[in-house]
């Protein structure tokens, strides 16, 4: 018979046979393993950490002091002009210190209440086909009735972290996304500790 097309045939498994052969030794080097993707539960359990963090009260030795032209405007007084131009410190990496009015235990049960609401609200509220109301919601409580607390300023980045679109929808004024008032100490307030994490 003819013994060139059986040349051909084995010429033919044996290259494939390679190719399978090289492939395999290939693909049997370690590769990166890939992130395993966040889950519903995973988000949303970083979601309370991040936002139902209790803030660390500063030692009275470690309290900084309060400017002298900060303690005349609030109390009303003329405050004394100062002799040169203040420069605003720039945001730490790690803790930042922080200053809140301290609330009474009624409404620290309360605002604590609202919060517990608005967190797991804000997880609920990226899914598909629901909405952010019940945050936006307990939030804008939350502003109202206990201004310069660490509920309020807790309250304010769940709103400013909403996408943008969602910003819109529920018509957030720039005066609740506000937060930089709670970096300079003001009448009644104490410093604290926020550990920031993202």
């Amino acid at each position: 018979m003819n013994t060139f097309w059986l040349k051909i045939a084995g010429a033919a498994i044996v290259a494939v046979v390679g190719i399978m052969l090289v492939g395999m030794l290939i693909s049997g080097s370690p590769q990166e393993p890939e992130p395993p993707e966040k889950t519903f539960y995973d988000q949303a359990e970083q979601d309370k950490q991040r936002f139902l963090a209790e803030p660390q009260a500063l030692d009275s030795a470690q309290q900084e002091p309060v400017p002298q032209q900060e303690v005349a405007a609030q109390e009303g007084q003329a405050a004394p002009e100062p002799s040169q131009p203040v420069a605003e410190p720039s945001k730490p990496a790690g803790p930042m210190t922080l200053y809140f009015k301290e609330l009474s235990e009624i409404d620290g049960i309360e605002a604590e209440r609202l919060l517990d609401v608005a967190a797991p609200a804000r997880s609920i509220g990226r899914l598909p086909t629901t909405g952010f109301k019940l945050m936006v919601d307990s939030c804008r409580q939350i502003i109202q009735r206990w201004p310069d607390s660490w509920y309020e300023y807790r309250a304010k980045q769940m709103l400013a972290d909403m996408p943008e679109r969602h910003r819109q929808r529920y018509s957030i004024t720039q005066q609740e996304l506000d937060m930089t008032r709670f970096a300079k100490p003001r009448f009644g307030t104490k410093p604290f500790t926020v550990e920031e994490s993202r």
